[in-house]
């Protein structure tokens, strides 16, 4: 944290102009732009200090949206998502219209009721440079995407058995071992499957077509016994091909 510089003394919370919500340390607060019309800024407030003259400051640390980025917003970035940038600043606490909750992705997409003030960050952002962290994600489909909360996935449950086959104890050590990412094969786009989100919203049940026409040969071809402790090169390559679609990809 940030020494106190002379004058200026600590504060534990301030209460926003003409509320009784209280920001301390370690909240999230939606910040009004210079340009009216704008979306409120997003911040993580990292220290509250006021001066003789009483006038609070607060030293944030902001998020990004995507189309901020240098790469802009592309069609896997959620609507609330935001980039946990290194851009620190320092703002009058006057400008802090209210708090908001910046959920991990794990916890935001298990929401039953995303809020307007619900937002998520995957990625931590380098605004200088672009780079991100971390730089690669699962992708799924096979258009091979990145995951986008927003859009309706439909599950195949040919492919759903076989990712739970992937968690058993061996393979898991294997993929320490090698380090592989590999993630749920099973999920789809409709529209990548020649479906409709309102088709999509009636199934009962769900194939997709290498299931349909190969179900029982994929599951016999792919064995634990062809998966050599001993050979790293012939292990990453079959587990590469067990998790196909879901390789990773640079951001």
């Amino acid at each position: 944290m940030a020494k106190t510089r002379p004058g200026k003394r600590d504060l534990d919370s301030y209460t926003i102009k003409g509320t009784n919500k209280v920001v301390r340390a370690g909240d999230c607060v939606l910040m009004r732009p210079a340009d009216v019309g704008k979306p409120p800024y997003v911040a993580r407030v990292e220290k509250i200090e006021a001066d003789s003259r009483n006038n609070v400051k607060v030293r944030v640390r902001w998020f990004y949206r995507p189309e901020e980025s240098l790469g802009g917003r592309r069609q896997f970035h959620g609507a609330k998502e935001l980039f946990l940038s290194d851009h620190y600043d320092v703002q009058s606490a006057h400008t802090i219209e209210g708090k908001c909750t910046v959920h991990s992705f794990k916890n935001y997409t298990k929401l039953e009721n995303v809020g307007a003030d619900d937002y998520f960050c995957r990625f931590e952002y380098k605004a200088a440079t672009g780079a991100f962290t971390p730089d690669r994600v699962a992708v799924y489909c096979k258009c091979e995407m990145p995951y986008n909360p927003d859009d309706l996935m439909v599950q195949c449950e040919g492919c759903k058995d076989w990712y739970f086959l992937l968690n058993s104890s061996l393979i898991r050590l294997v993929i320490r071992v090698l380090n592989v990412e590999v993630q749920d094969a099973s999920r789809f786009h409709p529209s990548c499957m020649g479906m409709t989100i309102e088709e999509a919203k009636k199934l009962d049940h769900f194939l997709c077509s290498d299931c349909v026409s190969e179900e029982d040969p994929k599951k016999a071809g792919n064995t634990f016994s062809v998966l050599p402790m001993a050979d790293g090169k012939n292990a990453l390559s079959v587990l590469c091909a067990m998790a196909s679609p879901c390789l990773a990809i640079v951001v």
